[in-house]
């Protein structure tokens, strides 16, 4: 797991309910660094991620998916 604030930019989805134009649009956000590759291949698979975080070694960390689906990041990834 990274430390808190070690980042890398992903292209990823924002839902229209989430974006300040009311209008969903793809844009470059930060993520966890050591998240980002797997964030990258699922949202370039079509699996549209929502939100993320690695736990920064303190908790178990998770990715939230755009359908609500959640996938536990319990180990280094």
């Amino acid at each position: 797991m990274c430390k808190w604030g070690e980042t890398k930019s992903c292209r990823v989805w924002v839902n229209a309910v989430d974006s300040h134009t009311g209008q969903g649009h793809w844009a470059i956000k930060a993520v966890d660094a050591c998240m980002a590759d797997m964030v990258d291949r699922l949202n370039a698979e079509g699996r549209l991620t929502r939100s993320c975080c690695c736990g920064h070694g303190f908790v178990d960390g998770s990715i939230i998916m755009q359908d609500g689906s959640v996938i536990p990041v319990k180990e280094k990834i």
